[in-house]
Formats: structure tokens, C-alpha cells, sequence
């Protein structure tokens, strides 16, 4: 049965725009097939240590895969991008979540679904109704309302940089 995930993609170590137009290229060569993927993002660290501003993306997938080999497919791009996971929320070259998959959940300590924070960041909620303005993350509620109670927590769109879907003309 084919399943619809939805991806949160950032980076903000060497050229992040790299890391995610591969990250992309990995997710859909692993299984995940890229349907839709969100215009880029500048957001500020939520978190951690300090560091640089992040570039994210939220991408629509259809698969065929379980869920736990879903996230083995996105822990495998990031290794293939040089994620070093030293502390948490530290920068990263490539960082991949798995925000939802259809309209499962799950309490697994390694696949919390839908992702526990996604209704509390503006960087995965704002791309994401870009590409699925209807959607709403499960348990939760629309995407549109979440956003209106986020407030944009400085969320800046890039619309002179693009992350291509692979197989499409950019």
C-alpha cells in the first residue's frame, strides 16, 4: 500500500543548498519518491548551541516502504551528506525528519509519528502548506490555523534559490 510522508529537510553547515538538493536525490534513489518539494526557507536555530541560520525545505513522498524503513532511508541520506550528530540540535550538513506518514502514529522512542515538535515550528509548518495548503498535522489541527498561532518565528522565503525534484526540468 502506497503511503504519503511528508519530509522536513535543513542544513545549515557548508553549502546547504547542496545538501538539500541531494538529500532530495537520495530520499527518491532510497524509496521515497518525490512528489512535491516546498521553495527553500531561511529560518534561525531554534535550540542549541549557537550557530548559523538554517535553509529548510518540507518534501512530499509517496512509498511503498514500512515506517521504520522510511526513516532508515533518511538516516542514510544524512550520513551520505557527512551528518555528524555531536550534540543535539547542533549544526548539521544535512538533517531529515519524518514529519508524518499518512495519518499514522506512533509512540517508538526512534519514529515518534507525526514528529512531536512539527505544530511548534514554523520552518516545517510554513514550506509545508506551501506544497499541501490543505493539510493539517494529524492530531493537531489545519496547517493554516497552527501557522496563524506560530507567527512566522523568522521564516524568510528564498524565491531566488530552488531544491528541483529529481527527474524535473529546474
Amino acid at each position: 500500500m502506497t503511503s504519503q510522508v511528508v519530509l522536513g529537510l535543513g542544513s545549515n553547515l557548508g553549502d546547504s543548498l547542496e545538501h538539500l538538493q541531494a538529500g532530495i536525490e537520495l530520499l527518491d534513489a532510497g524509496g521515497l519518491r518525490i512528489v512535491a518539494v516546498s521553495p527553500v526557507y531561511e529560518t534561525a536555530p531554534i535550540g542549541g548551541p549557537e550557530q548559523g541560520r538554517f535553509m529548510n525545505i518540507v518534501a512530499i513522498a509517496q512509498t511503498d516502504l514500512a515506517p521504520r524503513d522510511v526513516l532508515a532511508v533518511c538516516q542514510h541520506a544524512e550520513a551520505e551528506r557527512h551528518r555528524v550528530r555531536v550534540e543535539r540540535w547542533g549544526p548539521r550538513t544535512l538533517d531529515v525528519d519524518v514529519i508524518s506518514m499518512d495519518d499514522l502514529r506512533s509512540d517508538d522512542a526512534d519514529l515518534t509519528l507525526p514528529h512531536p515538535r512539527a505544530a511548534e515550528r514554523a520552518f516545517v509548518c510554513i514550506p509545508w502548506c506551501d506544497v499541501q495548503p490543505e493539510a493539517e498535522v494529524p492530531g493537531v489541527g489545519r496547517l493554516v490555523d497552527v501557522i496563524d498561532v506560530l507567527g512566522d518565528q523568522d521564516v524568510v522565503r528564498r524565491d531566488d534559490v530552488s531544491i528541483t525534484i529529481p527527474g524535473e526540468a529546474p
